[in-house]
Formats: C-alpha cells, structure tokens, sequence
C-alpha cells in the first residue's frame, strides 16, 4: 500500500467541492492509501473551513472525527524551514515523520520544490495517473 501526505487544500476539495480529494478518500476507505497527517495539518484544515467556508461547530466535529478515523495521524518530532509558509513546512515534516512515499498538494511553494528528503512533491493528477 502506498502512503501520501496531502496538503490541505486536498482534503479542501474533497470536503467542500467534491473534487479530486474525494479520490483519495476513496482510496483510504478501500484500504489501497495511508494517508498520512497530522494534527497541524488537520487544525488548519478545519479552521479553513470554518472561516472561509463557514461549516458550523457540528458539520466540524463531524467531518474531522471521520477524517480521524481514515488517516494516519503522526507527531512530528523535527522542524523544517524549507520554504517560507509555515504551513507548507508543516507539511514537509508531517510526510518525513510518516515516511511517505509522496506529498501531494497544489501548493507553488511545495510543488517547485519538487522532492524533498527523497519525497517527490506532485500534484493530485500526477498521482492518480500512477494508479
């Protein structure tokens, strides 16, 4: 089973658009995709939400307790400062803590970087189109 690291605007567009995410939800439910994450990258995730979306205190805890259930949730214990959002290197140190085999987002920032660690940074198309 291959294991990934999504940047938040992935889980974005499973929760609130019914986009490409919903693939990769898919693939977790059917047992063929860790995903791994962490409770940095799910915070921000639902304070998006819950600000720019404005999901309700019910919708939230709803969807992060079900999320919680499908992925892999890691502490990371190193800190990087490879590119200047701090969200996106919480992203970099969640995929080295779980080992991914890959980070996908939709990120400039993450995506120029293109590996990191020896984990490829690709978009969600290119993953899929490997499966």
């Amino acid at each position: 089973m291959q294991n990934a690291t999504l940047d938040s605007n992935i889980y974005i567009s499973a929760l609130e658009f019914g986009g490409v995410g919903q693939r990769f939800l898919a693939l977790a439910r059917a047992q063929k995709l860790r995903i791994d994450t962490c409770h940095t990258i799910l915070d921000e995730l639902f304070g998006v939400l819950r600000d720019k979306f404005k999901w309700d205190s019910y919708r939230l805890r709803f969807a992060r307790s079900e999320l919680e259930k499908l992925v892999n949730i890691v502490t990371p214990q190193q800190s990087f400062h490879v590119v200047g959002d701090p969200d996106d290197n919480k992203i970099i140190e969640c995929a080295v803590e779980a080992e991914s085999d890959c980070i996908v987002t939709r990120d400039d920032h993450l995506l120029k970087l293109k590996v990191f660690q020896g984990i490829p940074i690709i978009t969600p198309e290119e993953f899929l189109k490997e499966r």
